[in-house]
């Protein structure tokens, strides 16, 4: 066993009832494993868009700056509503992430795990040790890298998840916005492997050349003038009638539904006021586009709008689909599901302001990975 201090770093976002975002790295007392759970040194992990919204809370980081050890920025009047109940809590952050087994608690599970690579979910990753249930790990192959395991279930699963939806719900072929992203890139991966027909989409000419180099068969490009043809064009060809948005507000979704129907009234016989009976299901899992979602109701009655999250789906579709995706990440972990990074960054990193501004604009291409034993 491993001699484990008895304080630790870690970063915390606290939002003050005055409208202002904190982050800074505070000195904790390092977690203890109960029955059951292991204490992993975390040596690496991901910024994910789905972090963001608790590490950032919508602040204008544009306005960030440095008071002492920790880094402020303003946050709007217009979204400190829907933050009212974390108001004065100073919460840790970092979805998922890898790291060495340490300690162990005196279950068998737990203690056969030492000195293991592991990849972890639960939250709180960004700190220098981490405590969680046997669970919620993935106990990775010999050869692994942290780096290559930092990464193995919030992208991974949720691209899976995506493709078990549309199979679930008896669709035959899917749509993906933000198509480019490290996501995207691995559900695109997916769906080549396993011939399922996607629709990517993404806003500009330089996403599609990515999407293209990795084999994408069909792309749309919402800069185009001719976007609405081209996916109208490809939904009557793949009969696509499921979607899942990454970007949430704007006219993005409303269009996906439009050229739905545009699609399967073309083939229809007869006319109806109501419009076809085709059913066109689009999720919405992301937030790119902070502002409302508009709807021109142009997709007649048969449709439904939902949001979409991993931990809901995964526990609707039970416990041995869980344990088979899982398996299929672990399978396939640098080749299907291999991410990429352009930066790595301490603890301290994370918080400068000028670091905070480069990953909270969720640029294409560019992906974070935070290295807690740096610096």
């Amino acid at each position: 066993m491993t001699d484990v201090p008895k304080q630790m770093r870690q970063l915390r976002s606290l939002v003050t009832a005055d409208g202002e975002l904190r982050l800074s790295i505070e000195t904790v007392p390092t977690p203890v494993p109960g029955p059951g759970e292991v204490l992993v040194r975390m040596e690496a992990a991901p910024i994910n868009p789905s972090d963001l919204g608790l590490l950032i809370a919508t602040a204008d980081v544009s306005k960030a700056k440095r008071d002492g050890d920790t880094v402020t920025a303003p946050i709007p009047p217009a979204t400190m509503g829907g933050l009212t109940a974390r108001v004065g809590e100073s919460m840790p952050v970092g979805n998922e992430g890898c790291g060495i087994v340490v300690a162990a608690g005196d279950t068998p599970d737990a203690q056969a795990l030492l000195g293991h690579l592991v990849s972890l979910v639960g939250g709180a990753t960004y700190a220098e040790y981490r405590t969680v249930s046997t669970m919620f790990l993935m106990d990775l192959p010999d050869g692994t890298t942290a780096e290559q395991g930092a990464s193995c279930f919030v992208n991974p699963l949720t691209a899976l998840a995506m493709v078990e939806t549309m199979r679930m719900e008896g669709h035959t072929a899917l749509v993906h916005t933000a198509a480019a992203s490290n996501l995207g890139q691995m559900l695109n991966r997916i769906c080549l492997a396993d011939g399922v027909q996607l629709v990517n989409i993404v806003r500009r000419p330089e996403q599609a050349a990515i999407l293209r180099e990795q084999g994408a068969l069909i792309i749309c490009d919402t800069s185009q003038p001719t976007f609405t043809q081209d996916l109208t064009a490809a939904l009557t060809a793949t009969g696509a009638t499921i979607a899942f948005d990454a970007i949430g507000g704007g006219k993005l979704v409303s269009q996906i539904l439009g050229c739905m129907e545009a699609a399967a009234s073309a083939n229809a016989t007869e006319y109806s006021r109501y419009g076809s009976s085709v059913h066109k299901q689009a999720y919405i899992y992301g937030s790119l586009d902070r502002g409302p979602t508009e709807l021109i109701r142009n997709f007649g009655f048969s449709w439904s709008i939902s949001g979409f999250l991993l931990t809901p789906f995964l526990q609707k579709a039970g416990l041995e689909v869980m344990l088979r995706l899982r398996q299929r990440v672990i399978d396939e972990l640098t080749t299907t599901f291999a991410s990429h990074y352009t930066d790595n960054v301490s603890l301290a990193d994370a918080i400068d302001p000028d670091i905070v501004r480069k990953y909270a604009r969720q640029a294409t291409g560019e992906k974070f990975l935070i290295r807690p034993t740096l610096g």
